[in-house]
């Protein structure tokens, strides 16, 4: 039986390996998919590009400005004045964003699509939520991905509108601000401690090597009243007369000032952070060798002097030490009487 059973299923593996030799001649061999690079054909397009290239001294962090699902009035009032103190660097979308939420999984796609957008490394995102109301979220990304996160609760705003002064005293747009951070937390308290390092970011701009101590116009003060919170407040600068080359500092109260409560915060990963703080080889300064600084003498240098070996270098005229030694001599050979000449031999 099992004979017989072999025999009559021969015929239909013939037949099946026939139709798949068929089909595989007639299917065409498959082909690698190659990826195509679109290259600009447009001057406007190839110059925007060029900007977005990493470069070894980076220009000012551009900072995205969004609303969440709902936000108030005092958000609202919050975002626009942001804008307003970071002008030339800052964009700012009106339209109300549904899929954006940081802090949770899934959340921030939205986020990153728009840092690569807009090429922003800074963005503050604002909503208002009955468990969370006048929320702030102020980032920062790397590579177009989420580095960290700060979350603040909005309270006793005051806009610049609700403050008198004269308008000779406004800021300039793009001048250098100062910071004064007030308090013992900013260098214990974690949240303080992060806290602080996006507020610099955030607004101390573009990174120089000169500064005109004319332009500075302004001092953001940021005092520490207790762990979770910080009184932040904008000030001008008046210069008076004090009598002697340093002039006296009065600080006027500008706008706008505000409580900052941190509610949530989140720290960049260990990875992400290495590949972030990486420095470019061309930006390092070589070691100076024998050279020292000194916070009091400043720079400081040694220089060293091989041996001079006076004994054999030739003097350029006679000292007088050799001619009164040739004196001495002289008058010694007088007082010993004339030597005898010698005679030449008949010989020589």
């Amino acid at each position: 039986m099992s004979v017989r059973s072999n025999m009559q299923m021969s015929p239909v593996d013939d037949e099946e390996k026939w139709s798949l030799q068929s089909h595989l001649a007639r299917s065409k061999p498959i082909e690698p998919i190659m990826m195509k690079i679109k290259t600009p054909k447009n001057g406007r397009i190839k110059r925007e590009i060029e900007k977005r290239v990493p470069k070894l001294v980076e220009t000012g962090k551009k900072t995205l400005i969004l609303h969440g699902t709902k936000t108030s009035s005092v958000l609202n009032s919050v975002l626009t004045e942001i804008y307003h103190l970071k002008k030339e660097n800052a964009i700012k979308y009106s339209r109300r964003n549904v899929d954006i939420r940081p802090f949770e999984s899934g959340g921030e796609t939205s986020l990153e699509f728009f840092s690569l957008k807009t090429d922003c490394s800074l963005f503050v995102f604002g909503s208002h939520s009955k468990k969370r109301p006048n929320n702030l979220v102020i980032g920062r990304a790397f590579d177009h991905h989420i580095y960290d996160l700060v979350e603040i609760g909005v309270e006793n705003y005051n806009s610049m509108n609700s403050f008198s002064y004269d308008k000779k005293l406004a800021p300039q747009i793009g001048s250098k601000p100062f910071f004064a951070f007030v308090g013992e937390g900013f260098e214990s308290v974690e949240e303080l401690k992060h806290l602080k390092e996006i507020l610099l970011d955030l607004f101390h701009g573009e990174v120089v090597t000169n500064l005109n101590l004319a332009g500075l116009d302004r001092v953001y003060v940021c005092t520490a009243t207790s762990s979770k919170k910080v009184l932040f407040t904008h000030c001008a600068l008046r210069l008076k007369k004090s009598g002697t080359i340093v002039p006296r500092m009065e600080l006027v109260e500008f706008g706008p000032s505000m409580d900052m409560v941190v509610r949530r915060h989140r720290l960049p990963d260990d990875s992400l952070r290495k590949e972030a703080m990486k420095i470019a080889p061309e930006s390092t300064k070589k070691k100076e060798k024998n050279v020292t600084k000194d916070a009091i003498q400043g720079k400081i240098g040694k220089i060293y002097i091989p041996d001079q070996k006076v004994g054999s270098v030739a003097l350029p005229h006679k000292a007088k030490g050799v001619k009164r030694e040739r004196r001495e001599a002289k008058m010694k050979d007088e007082a010993n009487g004339p030597r005898e000449k010698k005679h030449k031999h008949p010989s020589e």
